[in-house]
């Protein structure tokens, strides 16, 4: 057994880091969800086997509740024209749509941001699309208001459909042959900037065989947004301050989940966003509460889990609150020792990556 000799106040985000070669930064998705590699890890041991992801159901029994984050990436990255005061076209700009704050109403990344001041407007699609810049926050960000012909029948998701693409993380430099490639088979909800990517490799079959062995399915809902990859640049990871996300838990799927630990099942969450998600909205005697709200929790080495008894996940970048969450699920040396192997053994890592199973 691999002990975890690192004590929580002497943790340094230093001590999350590992040596990744680029080739192994996985460009597109398996061809197949359910053929992408699977490293099952002992949370306790640090034991590693080595397996195909639709091989996951062997691990799983009758009565636990496999826990997904049905959110639905939106086509956030678009980009349109600076609108000059007589109303002719300018400089090109573009916009990454982060997070909703009210109808219409968005925080986004903008380029070029000196460019782009309080009372700015763009134009998207040849006119289907203008927005307005509002605000400017502390870290640079713009609150937008974006405005279109309500009477077309169209709403922001529709145009946005038409003329966005998916914002993939920087890591990713091939194009995407389909937007679905980078959407889970269960996303719903739209409103992510990124991909809860642990769900990319669950297939509609998989899934149909992990009901059958008696295992039922809760989702909850997390919209991703992208801070959730930044690497984290304080040297202690306490003074690290997490990004805010939205969050939903269904009174459905609390009482699956709870009648599950009730009766002895486990919860499995797949992805660090349904980690979360059940994390904030247990209290300490391990109940799930239905709610809605916002949450900004971080999870590292020395935290003590309330909800989660399994985690499914990809392999994540070094130095990101991801891998500091997967720490802590187990500990620190095991998980780095299991990156360690990983890498040894050319596993593909990030959004389009390997998976683990850790139990």
């Amino acid at each position: 057994m691999i002990k975890n000799t690192l004590a929580k106040t002497e943790l340094k985000t230093s001590d999350f880091d590992y040596d990744l070669p680029e080739s192994l930064i996985a460009q597109h998705p398996t061809e197949k969800r359910d053929e992408a590699r699977l490293m099952v890890l002992d949370k306790e041991t640090g034991e590693i086997t080595h397996r195909i992801f639709r091989d996951v159901k062997d691990f799983l029994r009758p009565g636990d509740v496999l826990v997904i984050n049905d959110s639905k990436v939106i086509p956030a990255r678009i980009y349109g024209k600076k609108i000059r005061e007589d109303l002719s076209e300018g400089a090109d700009c573009e916009f990454l749509l982060l997070r909703q704050r009210a109808l219409d109403l968005w925080e986004t990344i903008v380029r070029p941001g000196k460019r782009l001041k309080e009372g700015a407007r763009v134009r998207f699609g040849n006119g289907l699309l203008e927005a307005v810049i509002r605000e400017v926050t502390e870290d640079g960000n713009r609150i937008v208001q974006f405005e279109y012909d309500k009477t077309s029948g169209k709403n922001l998701y529709s145009i946005l459909d038409e003329i966005g693409r998916m914002p993939l993380p920087p890591y990713i430099t091939e194009e995407l042959k389909n937007n679905s490639d980078y959407q889970t088979v269960y996303a719903r909800e739209e409103g992510s900037a990124a991909a809860p990517t642990a769900g990319l490799h669950f297939t509609e079959e998989l899934l149909n065989e992990i009901r059958a062995l008696g295992v039922e399915i809760a989702p909850v809902m997390l919209h991703v947004g992208l801070g959730t990859f930044r690497p984290v640049k304080a040297d202690s990871i306490t003074d690290h301050v997490m990004h805010s996300e939205f969050f939903t838990v269904t009174e459905e799927s609390a009482e699956k989940i709870n009648r599950a630990r009730k009766n002895g099942g486990r919860i499995i969450a797949v992805g660090t966003t349904s980690c979360r998600t059940l994390e904030s909205a247990s209290t300490d005697d391990g109940i799930v509460h239905a709610m809605c709200d916002d949450t900004g929790i971080f999870i590292y080495p020395g935290y003590q889990f309330k909800a989660v008894d399994a985690l499914i996940t990809n392999f994540h970048l070094p130095q990101s609150t991801l891998i500091m969450l997967v720490s802590a699920f187990s500990n620190r040396e095991i998980v780095m020792n299991a990156y360690e192997t990983a890498v040894k053994e050319k596993y593909r890592f990030f959004s389009f990556g390997d998976a683990m199973f850790i139990h």
